[in-house]
């Protein structure tokens, strides 16, 4: 028996790379493709690549908690609500926004509104037991007995993925992020910085040193590894993230060090390779996945590490991981309607 799924917001780039992903599923159906602007539209008008997807469906909550698992694709604000009333409802509901993803006091401090249920804060020290962080390498037991998932965002993906093994060698408080991502991650909505005019040809940084998902990152660290300097940077490409933080290592750790603990966290991951040091990851080589590259290297001068993560923000950063956790949710085969295998060249 199939199990029947939903999605709200899916006129977004993340919604519609849920289509995409689940239009290939072997074993979850999907039922509805809501989007309150576009109802009753044919996908393929505003999306052409899914030509025999039907039509955007109205949001219609009755509807969806009558469905085994809801991604909402919405920004916060919506999901806040709907995702509240299908987790009351008991419907399992994987969040692509930021809704969820802190605690009630973080959520202030970043998203400058109160947390409506810190209970549904997957942050907070109140926060229910089924409501997890949804980071699989890292949370992948809690995500399967979880009715909710906050589902990380793309800089903190791609951030986490490559320091989380390391944080018992770094010095505390030295940590920078330097992260790159491409126009997709911006959401659909037009803006005059995402104009191609504005774009091609073009490099900036933005955000900094305040930017929502610094709170997000230093969160899903520790508070061990202390505050970090996050900057982002707007690429002239479609998708792809890249990271490169930087960090001091505490007295005598080695490459050896490094490559072990990464190697160690990592080695069964089917979505997570780890390049040999020295060796670069690449945007492309990720492009349409659900897969992370990361390489680290030391730095014996300066004694810091280097360390460098590759993924689609679209994919590893946003649908493919929302995905990845229904599959562990609903205790199919975690691998299921994803691939590691990038469009390349």
């Amino acid at each position: 028996m199939s199990i029947t799924a939903g999605i709200v917001g899916a006129s977004g780039y993340g919604g519609t790379e849920l289509i995409r992903l689940l239009a290939g599923h072997a074993q979850i159906d999907l039922h509805t493709i809501a989007a309150h602007s576009q109802a009753g539209k044919p996908v393929a008008a505003l999306f052409p690549n899914l030509v025999d997807s039907g039509t955007f469906d109205a949001v219609e909550p009755e509807k969806l908690a009558s469905l085994d698992v809801v991604f909402l694709a919405t920004p916060h604000g919506p999901a806040l609500e709907l995702g509240a009333l299908l987790y009351d409802a008991g419907t399992k509901v994987i969040d692509l926004s930021a809704a969820f993803r802190l605690s009630a006091d973080d959520f202030l401090q970043w998203y400058k509104q109160p947390h409506p249920r810190s209970d549904l804060a997957a942050g907070d020290s109140n926060a229910n037991n089924d409501v997890v962080y949804g980071l699989p390498e890292l949370h992948r037991e809690a995500i399967a007995h979880a009715k909710l998932v906050a589902s990380p965002g793309c800089y903190p993906t791609a951030t986490l993925l490559g320091l989380s093994p390391l944080t018992g060698l770094i010095q505390p408080n030295t940590i920078i992020v330097d992260a790159k991502s491409g126009t997709s991650g911006a959401g659909r909505e037009p803006n005059d910085g995402q104009h191609f005019a504005h774009v091609d040809g073009n490099f900036t940084a933005y955000g900094a040193p305040s930017h929502r998902h610094t709170g997000e990152i230093e969160r899903w660290l520790g508070a061990d590894v202390g505050p970090i300097s996050f900057t982002p940077h707007l690429l002239p490409i479609s998708r792809g993230i890249l990271v490169t933080a930087y960090a001091t290592l505490r007295d005598g750790v080695t490459q050896a060090d490094v490559t072990d603990a990464l190697t160690d966290t990592y080695r069964d991951e089917p979505f997570v390779h780890l390049l040999a040091a020295g060796t670069f990851p690449h945007t492309k080589a990720v492009a349409g996945t659900n897969a992370c590259h990361l390489s680290a290297l030391v730095d014996p001068r300066t004694n810091r590490v280097v360390v460098t993560s590759a993924i689609d923000n679209l994919g590893k950063g946003a649908a493919g991981q929302a995905l990845q956790s229904a599959n562990i949710m609903c205790g199919l085969e975690e691998t299921l309607g994803l691939t590691t295998i990038g469009l390349y060249p």
